[in-house]
């Protein structure tokens, strides 16, 4: 059997299950991981593994733990389906060395995935990633170590834990969740069949706030649904939250590093308005300054916000391998993606759904204001801006075609505007005259082009995406 090509893209290696998401990959990921750790010295301090609430998660986490025992590392466990800003956490907890996340995040059921965090608890950067594919390559070449789970924990090599009263300890330190309990309001959370399942309603049990959750169990399926929270898979949350007449919806995807929001009435908040409102929180209503860090994907709000508080905006190629780097150089106040994926000073340097989710509430809190206000507020304060995304899947053999067709592409306007800047940081973007932008990319974790577009109307992104369609020949 020919081996498996291991590379790690934007977040992680995947694949799909039983095709080439198998064991014998797994392991070997596991060793090469190993072997990096104990080449720069961190193995010393052992490594967390955690998993999500895929087919089979648990399974190929034990394989992995059973590898890295056998290489003389100390494993810490997580009992049960974890979000990965929770196994981030232990890592940080524990000092760590880093960790192994088996996940696919928010990819379809079919897939599982296998990320790797450093001694930060972030995503590993670019050189790290080359430097344990290498060490991958030679393990899919020779025998790799096992130590059988039973034998590991009777060693002392394995341990497991649960990592949440830590994590909710940690959290209680950074906003304050006896007053998000009193709140006298509806909050409507859906964990769409993730491992983000039941964590909302633990952290605000106990006081006014009324917490009902939706797609609350884990389900390997993810029925009806990809686990992503963007407008198509959140219809069901935003029907309870219009039903319930609740204050707002909160959605985490399927490893809950990611938050969705919908408003009051069951209008869908993007991603770029979330980042935004996040980002004027922490400077205009807690008052803390330090630097933006944004992928290239996120909205010109947050530089037009860096002008109003004077703090620095960074721009960095889409994924947190980017990001985090970025956020640890500058002790950057907040980092994020157009993807729904938020950070913050003081906590992990990787994205957090449930930190993101929390601090949403205490922004309405504090403010008084409703989602629908907040909006409302964006506008007012920065001016319109209007966002969409299109996913486009194509055959994998078309890749090579679509990418010649973007390297062509020089248009000198666009929608009648003209074009004053293309740049290729991470895909083709096309900046126009009046602060509106095309951009067109590869995803860096799935078969599919992504073509996205901010301006001042809905109606012109829709014309944008329609010209950036046109543009690609897809």
């Amino acid at each position: 059997m020919a081996k498996t090509p291991i590379k790690f893209g934007t977040d992680g290696w995947r694949g799909i299950i039983a095709e080439d998401f198998i064991f014998d990959n797994v392991r070997a990921c596991a060793q090469g991981m190993s072997r990096y750790f104990k080449e720069v010295g961190l193995a010393r301090r052992g490594l967390v593994v955690g998993y999500d609430s895929r087919f089979a998660s648990a399974d190929f986490a034990v394989a992995t733990a059973e590898v890295v025992a056998a290489n003389g590392i100390q494993v810490t466990l997580c009992q049960g389906p974890t979000p990965t800003p929770v196994v981030c956490h232990q890592v940080c907890e524990r000092n760590a060395g880093g960790a192994a996340i088996i996940t696919a995040s928010h990819n379809p059921a079919r897939w599982n995935g296998f990320k790797v965090k450093t001694e930060h608890g972030s995503a590993a950067p670019d050189q790290i990633l080359a430097d344990i594919e290498r060490h991958i390559a030679v393990a899919q070449d020779a025998p790799i170590a096992r130590l059988s789970y039973a034998e590991a924990k009777a060693k002392g090599l394995i341990q497991e834990v649960d990592p949440f009263p830590s994590y909710a300890v940690r959290l209680a330190g950074l906003v304050d969740m006896e007053a998000l309990r009193q709140q006298k309001i509806t909050v409507v959370a859906d964990s769409m069949f993730g491992a983000g399942t039941g964590y909302f309603s633990r952290l605000l049990a106990g006081g006014a706030l009324k917490l009902e959750e939706i797609n609350s169990q884990p389900n390997p399926a993810f029925p009806g649904i990809n686990p992503e929270p963007i407008e198509p898979n959140l219809a069901r949350l935003q029907d309870v939250v219009r039903e319930r007449r609740a204050a707002v919806g909160l959605a985490t995807d399927g490893d809950a590093d990611r938050l969705g929001a919908v408003t009051e009435t069951g209008q869908f908040i993007t991603q770029l308005q979330t980042f935004t409102l996040l980002a004027y929180y922490l400077l205009e209503v807690r008052g803390e300054r330090g630097a933006i860090v944004k992928a290239l994907t996120s909205s010109r709000m947050l530089n037009r916000l860096g002008e109003i508080y004077n703090v620095p905006v960074l721009e960095t190629p889409v994924g947190f391998k980017h990001v985090a780097p970025a956020m640890l150089e500058q002790d950057a106040l907040i980092g994020g993606e157009e993807s729904g994926g938020y950070a913050f000073r003081g906590h992990v340097p990787e994205r957090d759904g449930i930190l993101a989710g929390l601090y949403f509430l205490d922004l309405m809190r504090r403010t008084g204001k409703t989602p629908s206000q907040l909006l409302s507020l964006l506008d007012e304060k920065l001016g319109p801006h209007r966002y969409n995304r299109l996913d486009l899947h194509f055959p994998a053999e078309g890749r090579g075609a679509i990418l010649k067709r973007m390297e062509i592409a020089r248009p000198k306007s666009l929608d009648g505007i003209p074009v004053s800047k293309r740049d290729t940081l991470d895909g083709f973007r096309f900046t126009l005259e009046d602060g509106a932008w095309l951009l067109l990319r590869f995803s860096g974790t799935e078969p599919l082009l992504r073509i996205y577009a901010e301006a001042k109307s809905q109606e012109k992104v829709d014309r944008l995406l329609s010209l950036g369609r046109e543009m690609a020949g897809v």
